[in-house]
């Protein structure tokens, strides 16, 4: 048996610029937030990201830390488009390749299954083609005929997933409403680090096994980070703190920065974030 507790900063400091990193959850719901502050604390930049992006994309954004990145949206959910986010886009920080959420999905299928790429139909006759010209079509070879988009494998360096409970084997469980692909990050990538909201010595024999979403097959390090996925969502152990994030989307990112992010861990994140809800009442 092999024990793959890690901190965050263990973490990152496997990591190296010009990596290719994958981020699991969606949108603003269950994002590894606490990873993320942990590059945010780094040296690393030059990243390739692929995210169904939230604020995790936003905060990399806006810390210049991006060089490409693969995304089929980038949103806060609860306000629809992330504000870091496109600040940094419009003023062409980073290169992006935009895919169709079903594209997106299936190349990561085909990374996890050490495919070159997938055929789907997703984003023929759209302007999926026009705006990302190196992808490519494919005519099935049987009597069909048919062409497809050829969606390349989203192969990763590394991949961040946030889950509800985690064992120090690497086996980890969600207790929310959605796996949101965190599986197929973790297969698709060289490496794989799981942060959780608690660290459990073992799964109950009752548990559901279509819970367990991801298997120690696939993961390198385990993370435990209480409330790590701040300010996203991890139902049912906390819901989005709506306040934080209306305040992260409306204060420039240097006061912002500042204010949250310039602490030595993740602790001190929470503990000013703690600060401001205090200062609210």
């Amino acid at each position: 048996m092999t024990d793959k507790t890690m901190t965050p900063d263990e973490v990152v400091g496997r990591l190296r610029s010009g990596m290719t990193i994958g981020i699991g959850g969606w949108g603003s719901r269950r994002k590894p937030m606490a990873l993320v502050r942990a590059v945010l604390r780094s040296e690393i930049t030059d990243l390739t990201v692929i995210s169904y992006g939230g604020p995790d994309v936003g905060l990399l954004a806006a810390a210049g830390r991006i060089r490409r990145l693969v995304a089929a949206f980038t949103t806060l959910d609860s306000i629809p488009l992330e504000p870091h986010f496109r600040a940094a886009r419009e003023r062409g920080a980073f290169t992006m390749t935009e895919l169709d959420e079903a594209m997106f999905m299936w190349g990561l299928h085909a990374a996890a299954n050490r495919l070159p790429f997938m055929p789907v139909r997703a984003g023929l006759g759209s302007d999926v083609m026009t705006v990302n010209p190196e992808l490519r079509t494919i005519t099935s070879p049987y009597d069909d005929g048919e062409t497809f988009v050829a969606v390349p494998a989203l192969r990763m360096d590394a991949a961040f997933v946030h889950l509800n409970r985690a064992d120090r084997l690497g086996n980890g469980q969600y207790l929310g409403p959605d796996p949101y692909f965190d599986d197929l990050f973790c297969e698709a990538a060289d490496t794989a680090y799981v942060s959780c909201e608690r660290i459990v010595e073992r799964f109950d024999p009752g548990t559901a096994p279509q819970s367990l979403l991801v298997g120690r097959h696939s993961v390198t390090g385990v993370v435990e980070t209480p409330n790590g996925a701040h300010f996203t969502s991890c139902a049912p152990d906390h819901d989005r703190d709506e306040p934080f994030q209306r305040l992260y989307a409306t204060t420039p990112w240097p006061e912002f920065a500042e204010r949250f992010l310039s602490g030595k861990s993740e602790d001190d994140y929470q503990q000013a974030v703690r600060a401001w809800h205090e200062e609210q009442r």
